[in-house]
């Protein structure tokens, strides 16, 4: 690609996405608010880029979108032209990019308000901690559109809320409100109108502030050991305890806790 053609697809990605720095935290903006944020191969690609190129001093990420709605999922025109490889390759690459999300060296918060919907709902399952604001609804039309989900969505979702729960979704349609979703699962934290981006950047402050290698150890073991044979993991708890309390930062960290422990404890 030629410098100017670089240039044109950097431009084109920077619309698409609205990327800002606020200390140690990274906020990734879906930038297609007259489309409540669609996601066509554009933004999916601009996303993974995003993730690819991390600065090496964020300690946390938050995706939300700009406008009223966090995503209204897969953009519908991108689908007509695609013959059966097509479809399954463009599969595979949100399948790459979304796992850049779930597997990023740094904790990952989405941000949902308005739609969280198909495609969307697939980007808010790829992250570590959702925030819902009582605007945000949960759906997967995916089956009154004649489709299948195709986002990982089928990996990520049943985990959260159960089989039984997605399967209704997908073949009734069925809506779930902010209220029933953060009690079924799809989101961990319901903030007050207007204030999920506020809360998800308190969330991220609290989280980037953490030892590096505990935030590491939380996104690439616990999944891990979540899914292994009972003896299997508790191995690797084992092995990955006493790695995190070998690192100097921990070592720091617990030296200062019981420094201010005793300092309480010491008579007047």
């Amino acid at each position: 690609m030629g410098h100017a053609a670089a240039d044109t697809a950097n431009a084109a990605s920077s619309e698409l996405l609205k990327i800002e720095t606020s200390g140690r935290i990274l906020t990734v903006g879906l930038n297609r608010p007259a489309k409540r944020n669609a996601l066509n191969d554009g933004i999916i690609l601009a996303i993974g880029e995003a993730f690819a190129t991390l600065p090496d001093g964020i300690g946390a990420v938050i995706i939300h979108g700009i406008g009223d709605h966090f995503s209204s999922g897969l953009d519908l025109s991108e689908l007509t032209e695609q013959d059966a490889t097509e479809g399954l390759r463009h599969s595979q690459m949100w399948h790459r990019v979304f796992d850049r999300i779930q597997y990023s060296r740094v904790p990952v918060i989405a941000a949902l308000k308005g739609a969280v919907i198909g495609g969307g709902l697939e980007l808010a399952c790829a992250a570590h901690i959702r925030v819902a604001e009582p605007s945000a609804y949960f759906a997967l039309p995916e089956g009154q559109r004649g489709i299948f989900v195709g986002g990982g969505g089928s990996v990520r979702l049943p985990r959260l809320i159960g089989v039984a729960r997605m399967t209704d979704m997908m073949l009734t349609g069925r809506v779930y409100s902010a209220t029933e979703g953060s009690a079924y699962g799809f989101a961990q934290y319901l903030t007050e109108p207007g204030e999920g981006l506020s809360k998800a950047m308190e969330l991220a402050a609290r989280i980037a502030s953490n030892a590096p290698l505990t935030n590491f150890a939380v996104l690439q073991a616990l999944p891990l050991i979540a899914e292994a044979n009972p003896q299997t993991g508790l191995l690797m708890e084992s092995l990955m305890a006493t790695v995190a309390q070998s690192d100097k930062e921990a070592k720091r960290r617990i030296r200062e806790f019981l420094d201010r422990k005793t300092a309480k404890v010491k008579p007047a």
